[in-house]
């Protein structure tokens, strides 16, 4: 691939496009309102969302949207299930306001003892219910021992679900690294085991991991330090050959310098 790749970065949801532009960056990734919360949705970009998309397209700048941590869709508690799945519709709804790309939710998980293909039937029956104006991106997880989209096999189980619900064919795959490699998935040839299961991957969270492979720890940082060889997670961006985002500490610094070396190695 060439650097024709977008390259971007998770930033404030109060004026993204500022953000992009501080860090020299294609494309942006936020959370629209509290990402620890239930409240729903909310645009904090001054003149709202209509203001937003009509900026970003002037701009350029591509918007991705990143769903609260809270949802669990996959999950048997029906008190956090049943939420999840509006939580969810609200903000598929309002990413669409603001002419975002897509929407990145995490796979979830289940209790110590569920059987696996609860989970994955919820998540057929979650995307069977859902209004999808915008794409949905399935986000693969660093943690849990009985997490929908940790390993390959489960991510497996959920996407021969989707297959079987209405609208499955919107929905996508977002890599990320750090989570794969915490998570216990070798980086080598990882973009080629997922295309095989989910036939795409429509997005990469280029995050390098503070902590050692099979951690089960979701702790990112700057892709030149932390325990993944810069050249194995650049492998991945070039071999996967989809929009980018660092989701890496440090501020502006921080990301700009992630997204410069990413820039200058494609």
């Amino acid at each position: 691939m060439t650097t024709q790749v977008q390259l971007g970065a998770h930033v404030d949801q109060q004026d993204p496009l500022a953000e992009a532009k501080a860090r020299q960056a294609d494309l942006v990734q936020f959370f629209l309102g509290d990402p620890q919360g239930w409240n729903g949705p909310k645009i904090a970009y001054s003149g709202g969302a209509h203001a937003l998309k009509t900026a970003a397209e002037s701009a350029g700048v591509r918007l991705y949207v990143h769903s609260p941590y809270v949802l669990n869709v996959a999950t048997t508690n029906n008190r956090i299930r049943i939420p999840s799945r509006k939580l969810l519709q609200q903000t598929l709804t309002a990413a669409a306001e603001i002419g975002a790309a897509a929407v990145i939710v995490h796979g979830g998980h289940l209790f110590k003892d569920d059987d696996p293909d609860i989970g994955f039937d919820n998540w057929r029956k979650c995307v069977d219910q859902l209004d999808m104006p915008v794409p949905m991106l399935i986000e693969n997880t660093a943690g849990g021992g009985n997490a929908m989209a940790r390993r390959l096999d489960r991510i497996a189980g959920v996407w021969e679900a989707l297959g079987a619900a209405e609208g499955g064919d919107r929905v996508g795959f977002c890599l990320d690294t750090c989570h794969a490699h915490a998570g216990g998935e070798e980086l080598a040839s990882l973009v080629e085991r997922i295309r095989a299961i989910t036939g795409r991957i429509d997005l990469v969270h280029a995050n390098n991991s503070r902590d050692s492979f099979d951690s089960g720890a979701d702790r990112h940082a700057n892709i030149g330090s932390g325990s993944i060889d810069p050249a194995d997670l650049l492998a991945v961006v070039r071999e996967a050959g989809v929009p980018v985002v660092c989701e890496t500490p440090g501020g502006v610094e921080g990301q700009a310098a992630d997204i410069e070396w990413l820039r200058e190695h494609l």
